[in-house]
This record gives structure tokens, sequence and C-alpha cells, in this order.
């Protein structure tokens, strides 16, 4: 006899079929302190948005110069994003970069900056830890920096011009009469590293309310009369600075500043 209705081919015929449980066994993510440097390297290029800062923090943390191509190649992941606002993966990688240091860091920094990984709103952080490293950018790029509207970027722009052409002179020349007075001071570091005379005024008076260690370096390559006075005057305090301005007055080939210099090592005990 023929069934009253169509079979079902999807009936188990009355029986039951087995209950199957899939076996998902998730992996628990090793932290990154538990990681080798070697393992934790392997992990920054790729890192997704949930540990990346794990990651790349521990990096800076260990200071590893080996993870400088790492970072480079993290940060170039992104290129092409950020026109709006700035990237984080990006600014968390420039920030180690800054925190690990070297040479190497250095020139990695200024390639991501030179070859356009970052946009202008991120270009801020990428441009602090070129500052911090010391970066050695193209004249073309620097330039660009040192028209910037944020006066934190003309800043730091500054701070990586290093033996500039010309052109980049007459920007910092500009910059001295800058509104505002930390891009103005930068300029005249700036100028007053390659002996450039015109930082001298802005470089004096800096020294004489706002001294630092970048000051005394810079103004002891246009050091006049008065500069080598009041460089004595820190170097006799003892306090803040003193070393630096003794050290900037050893190196000086001047008469007052070597006659500066005895007096203070014989008032100190030291032989000469």
């Amino acid at each position: 006899m023929l069934p009253d209705r169509q079979p079902d081919l999807f009936d188990g015929g009355g029986a039951q079929p087995p209950a199957v449980t899939a076996a998902v066994q998730i992996q628990p993510r090793v932290a990154e302190q538990e990681l080798d440097d070697a393992a934790l390297i392997a992990a920054i290029p790729e890192a997704g948005v949930q540990e990346y800062r794990e990651l790349i923090g521990e990096a800076a943390k260990r200071r590893l110069s080996d993870s400088v191509p790492a970072l480079e190649a993290f940060c170039r992941r992104f290129k092409g994003f950020g026109l709006v606002m700035p990237v984080p993966e990006q600014s968390a990688a420039v920030q180690a970069l800054a925190a690990i240091g070297g040479l190497l860091a250095a020139e990695a920094v200024a390639r991501i900056i030179a070859d356009g990984v970052v946009q202008k709103p991120g270009i801020a952080a990428a441009l602090r830890a070129a500052a911090r490293l010391g970066c050695r950018l193209p004249d073309p790029v620097v330039i660009d920096l040192l028209k910037h509207p944020e006066p934190g970027v003309r800043a730091d722009a500054a701070r990586c011009t290093h033996r500039p052409r010309p052109a980049t002179v007459a920007v910092l020349i500009d910059l001295l009469d800058d509104l505002n007075h930390q891009v103005a001071a930068a300029a005249a570091c700036a100028l007053g590293r390659q002996g450039r005379s015109e930082a001298r005024p802005m470089l004096l008076r800096l020294l004489a309310d706002q001294p630092s260690a970048e000051v005394i370096q810079a103004i002891a390559n246009v050091a006049d009369e008065a500069c080598i006075v009041l460089l004595g005057r820190i170097a006799r305090a003892g306090r803040e600075y003193a070393d630096d301005a003794l050290e900037a007055l050893r190196d000086m080939d001047n008469d007052r500043a070597a006659a500066i210099v005895a007096a203070i090592d014989r008032a100190e005990g030291r032989s000469l």
C-alpha cells in the first residue's frame, strides 16, 4: 500500500539523531609579557586592534632595538588613512620608536615622515618623536613643516633641522619673529647650532630667563662677551645647568671663557 502522505526525506524514521557537540577550544591569548623577544617582534606587524597597544607597549618597555623594523612596518600598514583624525596605531608606533631610541629608530621615524606615511592630522605625534630622537629630515619636508599652522609642529620641525640649506635657514630666521614663543625659541636654537649670529639676541634672552641645556648648547656656537659672562654666572651658581654651562665654556676657544673656567676650577679645588 502506498503511504497516504509524502515521506519526509529529512525524517530520521523516528530515531533521534545523536547530538553532536562541536568541540571548540578557544586558545587563550598569551600575555605579551610572556612572549620572548623574537615572538613579540613577530606579532607586531599584523597585530589587531585588540592587542597592538600591549604588544607595542611591551616592545617599548623592553627597549627592543630589533623591533624597529616591525614597528615601522606596522605604521606603514595604515598609510593613506588618517585624513581626518590621527590613526591611533601609527601614534602608538612612533611613540614606541621614540621610547626605544637610537639611530635605527631615528632613521625609521624620519622615513615615516618623509614618505608621507602619516597624514597631517597625525603629524604632530610623529614630529614629537622625531624631535626627541634628533631625526634628520630632508629640507623640503622640513620647510613644509616649518610653515605648519600648528605651533607645536613648527617648533618640533625646527628641532629637526641639521645642517640646513639656505632656503631652510631663511625660514628659520623668519620664525625668530613667530608670535608663538616656543616656535621662536626652537628656531633660535636651530640657528644657533648652525653658528648663525641672527639667533644671538633671542638666545641671550633665553639664557637669562629660561636657561636649558638646549639653549646653552646653541649659544655656545655664537657666543660673544655678554654670552660668555652669563654662562660664567650660571656655571658659578652651581645649580641646574651649571655643568652644561661650564662644559660649554671649556669648549670655547676664547680667552675670557678660559679665564672663567680657570677661576671656577680654582674655587672648587680642581687642578688645571
